[in-house]
């Protein structure tokens, strides 16, 4: 068994500043104002979009968020349906004598810390029995627990990412759910600051705790990308 904290990391398809920029040369065009664009007049048009809520013009900039997450946060997420998603399957993985990941809450004190760690240690030891017993992966996935770690891969415009910061930033989310949006809504205003500034203006101080060092991938280079926070 191996416990590990959650994790995600930013891809985009171009360089940030590209993707805004699209987002502005669409947006001028409602008012045929692109004689107006120059080397950094999307920050300001963004912003003005944002604060009269003409917020569908950030739906032609999109980012891919790929999450290490457990099962139970996963099954929240995939509610946001205006996304597309890639997930690990637990019907075609086999994990038969590996070291199964399970994802450490983030909230329990140190006497439950140990029931849950028993807990998981006992649903591996079944799910290896039930594979030597003959049972398949997806039969044996019924022993698996919520916080089995699970990789998925999210792709929304930006729009969307909004409504899902709004909705899993919140204090009333699951204290798993706002660990890894916090950490992507620091990535995300990095990003693109025009876009969540408001959203991050909510959340400023639990952020700026997090002291979080922006980390994103370009596919162009399949290269890490690291800017200081």
């Amino acid at each position: 068994m191996k416990v590990i904290d959650p994790t995600v990391v930013v891809s985009l398809q171009s360089e940030p500043q590209f993707i805004m920029k699209m987002i502005e040369e669409a947006g001028r065009t409602c008012y045929k104002s692109e004689d107006r664009i120059n080397e950094n007049s999307y920050v300001a048009f963004i912003e003005r979009l944002v604060r009269r809520g003409h917020e569908a013009m950030l739906e032609h900039g999109y980012a891919t968020a790929h999450f290490r997450i457990d099962r139970g946060v996963s099954h929240e997420l995939v509610r946001h349906r205006l996304a597309s998603y890639a997930q690990e399957s637990t019907r075609y993985c086999n994990y038969k004598d590996k070291d199964i990941e399970f994802v450490r809450p983030s909230y329990l004190n140190e006497s439950s810390y140990e029931l849950w760690t028993n807990a998981m240690l006992t649903a591996e030891e079944a799910y290896n029995q039930m594979i030597k017993n003959g049972c398949t992966p997806q039969q044996a996935r019924a022993v698996l627990p919520n916080s089995l770690a699970t990789t998925i891969v999210v792709t929304a415009n930006l729009r969307e990412w909004r409504t899902i910061f709004k909705l899993r930033c919140a204090k009333d989310a699951h204290p798993d759910m706002r660990y890894i949006m916090l950490r992507l809504l620091s990535d995300m205003y990095k990003l693109f600051p025009p876009v969540f500034e408001d959203i991050y203006q909510l959340y400023k101080e639990e952020v700026d705790e997090l002291d979080r060092e922006l980390v994103f991938v370009l596919p162009s280079t399949q290269e890490e990308n690291q800017q200081d926070s």
